[in-house]
């Protein structure tokens, strides 16, 4: 017969609630010493319990983001930033415009930030409890093609709606064919109105004729897109080439 210890820690097993079986004691101490009330005490393990599973599922969500670890705020500087862009950051932190399944769409020349300024937004979602997917629009397309020909295209399409946001990176980078054409119409379809889209690209709306390849789906894409959207356009010079010519001028 089982003790009244390894009965608790036998029901928690049950519950699958491991930061309490492994705390409960230590808490019980504290909570005599200071003298809790049951609730108190019944509050703080509960609080633990929920707050370490947080961190957890925060951590997994990190891992299956693939996002770079390197491109948060931490090391971006925001100075650099159009005003226009700066006002639009807090907004886009806090997470709101997730549940409006509104798009953010970065256009920039290339080393001008785009892809560090949604992955560091990234960032900060992640940490708020929102799942995030980064995913350079080549290999989506590819993705997308292996499920259409293994006729797994609405399976793939339910995992990507799982994610509250997807971030996809140079679109347009790579001249897609009519089939790759064809099936990156079909995600953003899909995704219209159900979740957000964060997308980084060089070239301006005005020439993604060459990603569609037709008149009238490129009208659709960017309808789509720009219906509910924020728009961030980052006109400005390469932080690489920056940072090269300071290098250049430091060694003289």
């Amino acid at each position: 017969m089982m003790n009244s210890t390894e009965e608790i820690v036998h029901y928690l097993k049950q519950l699958h609630m491991p930061t309490i079986r492994h705390s409960y004691e230590q808490i019980a101490g504290q909570a005599r010493e200071e003298s809790w009330s049951y609730e108190q005490y019944l509050l703080e393990l509960i609080k633990l319990e929920c707050e370490t599973r947080r961190e957890n599922r925060i951590a997994r969500n990190l891992r299956a983001s693939k996002l770079p670890p390197s491109k948060t705020f931490d090391n971006f500087d925001k100075k650099r930033l159009p005003a226009r862009v700066s006002t639009h950051l807090n907004v886009l932190n806090d997470g709101s415009f997730l549940n409006r399944a509104e798009n953010v769409l970065a256009f920039g020349n290339p080393g001008s930030g785009k892809t560090h300024l949604l992955c560091a937004i990234g960032h900060e979602l992640i940490q708020q409890d929102r799942r995030v997917l980064f995913i350079c629009c080549a290999q989506l397309v590819q993705d997308l093609l292996i499920a259409k020909k293994e006729l797994e295209m609405a399976k793939l399409l339910k995992k990507l709606s799982r994610y509250d946001a997807v971030i996809i990176d140079d679109i347009g980078y790579v001249q897609q064919s009519r089939q790759e054409m064809e099936v990156l119409f079909t995600f953003l379809a899909h995704r219209y109105e159900r979740g957000s889209l964060m997308i980084t690209s060089n070239l301006p709306f005005s020439k993604w004729e060459q990603i569609f390849k037709d008149p009238m789906t490129t009208a659709a894409a960017i309808d789509r897109l720009v219906h509910h959207s924020v728009i961030l356009e980052l006109n400005i010079n390469s932080y690489r080439m920056e940072q090269a010519k300071k290098e250049k001028e430091n060694e003289k």
